[in-house]
């Protein structure tokens, strides 16, 4: 365990007693937050530009957030592509003049976004990401051959589409912050003349602010029970809203789904758009093994075969299962791309994937104890993680740390996680008004559960407790939301600095005087 703070002496000179010294030794991490309570800066006549990074991201998080809101709670004018239209209009239509990918799905987007990415990258491609949301830094949303968009880039950018807002805020109303920072990313990758732009859907696909894109390829990845007030309370409802990013003509990738129905309902919508649709290991010739060789450790290996490409035995660079058919995914819309013209190869491909970062996808954030964060968030993505994490990691014990948004299907997740979790702390994340009660998490959990569990009434908390009960080779994973993952990666990121400088003054300590 890193050595904590020396104590501040009590104000009544008194010396602290055994257990707040004892407490003190178990404590991980030690942050105090400072928030911003300045207004966000106007934008009006005589405007010409935030002065910083800070006023730019004020200005846009004093706007409509559905990532932050309760979807009960969203204003239903938000649901409609003809605000974000008018913003491309008053930009000059940046989306229409460069080539793109555009991924839907409930769960495995982000990753197949990450790997695509990376193997277009690889092949020498200036290539556009945009993501979200983003786990510590606003601007990981906005990345350019894999690097993240500058603060001075940010804010000229955010500075540009603002003014933009406010031309069309009288006839088509006031921009949302996932329409602001949509608009930014194109704005930047018409900017800087991207070969292809890789576009993850924020929520659900037809309404979404990034739908006003014609793209080269489309795909759909696997398909759950999500935002059911907003995109259906069945199966097949939320499919068909998923589909609403297919295009005409537009070829589109997707993978066997666990219902027929969800299936069903993607080739119908593709059909009707005279979209050639492609199903990864059945129209696609596609395979995956699990194995382990010292170099890698464990890890999946998949092919994909089609008329153009062979993609022999490539090693997934994401860990787990469940990401073989995003990898698959992600050479299947390769595949299309290099049908549309786009210069690749599969040697320069497995290359750049094999780069793929893994932000929040079983990250190893600290070494003692071991903490790793994933953003799970649903059923699915929580019981795969359970799986991955005994397969690709040896741990005697392993100590959960979760919250999750009060419109998830908690349920669910509450019965993955008894299947591989050995003691369960209950939390939320600090910036997530729509983050469940953790005593509520931990009442259902009890009900149906014989398993060890407590409340944390926050993140820093809970990672104390459970730094404190974990043991040399136990596990601690912080999971539920990516809003929690992103905390976690901040808190651990604090300490490991705090730790360099204990060391940096203990060498100076240490250092002989000179005479």
């Amino acid at each position: 365990m890193p050595p904590a703070k020396k104590p501040t002496p009590r104000r009544d000179g008194k010396k602290p007693s055994k257990l707040t010294k004892k407490r003190r030794r178990h404590t991980l991490l030690r942050v105090i937050r400072k928030d911003s309570t300045t207004p966000a800066p106007a934008v009006g006549p005589g405007f010409k530009g935030f002065a910083d990074f800070d006023e730019a991201t004020r200005y846009l998080y004093s706007r409509t957030n559905v990532e932050a809101l309760n979807p009960k709670k969203v204003p239903a004018q938000v649901w409609k592509l003809d605000r974000m239209e008018a913003l491309m209009e008053a930009l000059d239509n940046p989306h229409r003049t460069f080539r793109s990918v555009h991924v839907a799905g409930s769960k495995g987007k982000g990753s197949v976004c990450e790997m695509t990415s990376a193997a277009l990258v690889g092949c020498g491609l200036t290539t556009g990401l945009y993501t979200s949301p983003h786990i510590g830094d606003i601007r990981e949303r906005i990345r350019l051959n894999g690097q993240m968009i500058s603060e001075r880039d940010f804010v000229s950018l955010v500075s540009e589409v603002a003014v933009a807002a406010e031309s069309i805020k009288r006839r088509s109303g006031t921009a949302t912050f996932f329409e602001l920072m949509t608009a930014a990313a194109f704005v930047h990758f018409a900017k800087e003349a991207v070969d292809v732009a890789v576009i993850e859907v924020g929520l659900g696909g037809r309404l979404d602010s990034t739908n006003v894109i014609t793209p080269d390829v489309c795909a759909i990845t696997s398909i759950q029970l999500e935002h059911t007030h907003i995109l259906g309370d069945t199966l097949d409802k939320i499919a068909r809203e998923k589909a609403g990013i297919i295009k005409p003509g537009i070829p589109i990738i997707t993978i066997p789904q666990q219902k027929p129905m969800v299936l069903e309902a993607i080739k119908e919508v593709a059909a009707r758009e005279g979209a050639p649709i492609a199903v990864v290991g059945q129209t696609i010739d596609f395979s995956s093994r699990f194995e382990s060789t010292s170099q890698l450790g464990a890890h999946m290996r998949v092919s994909l075969s089609t008329p153009r490409m062979q993609f022999e035995h490539v090693a997934v660079p994401l860990k787990g299962e469940h990401q073989a058919l995003n990898c698959g995914i992600a050479l299947a819309i390769l595949d299309r791309l290099k049908e549309r013209g786009v210069a690749i190869t599969e040697r320069r491909a497995a290359a750049g994937l094999a780069q793929t970062p893994n932000p929040a996808r079983m990250e190893l954030i600290y070494s003692q104890p071991r903490i790793v964060v994933d953003g799970a968030h649903n059923p699915e993505s929580i019981h795969a993680l359970m799986k991955s994490l005994g397969s690709h990691i040896k741990y005697d014990s392993l100590i959960v740390i979760f919250g999750c948004a009060a419109d998830k299907d908690i349920a669910g997740m509450l019965s993955r996680l008894g299947t591989g979790a050995d003691k369960i702390i209950f939390t939320k994340a600090d910036l997530n008004s729509r983050a469940a009660d953790p005593r509520e998490l931990h009442r259902r959990f009890t009900e149906t559960s014989g398993k060890m569990s407590q409340v944390a009434p926050s993140l820093k908390e809970a990672i104390n407790i459970a730094a404190k009960a974990a043991q040399r080779d136990d596990l601690i994973c912080v999971t539920g939301s990516f809003y929690l993952a992103g905390e976690a990666k901040r808190l651990v990121e604090a300490r490991k600095a705090r730790d360099a400088q204990v060391r940096v003054v203990a060498g100076a300590n240490k250092a002989p005087s000179r005479r």
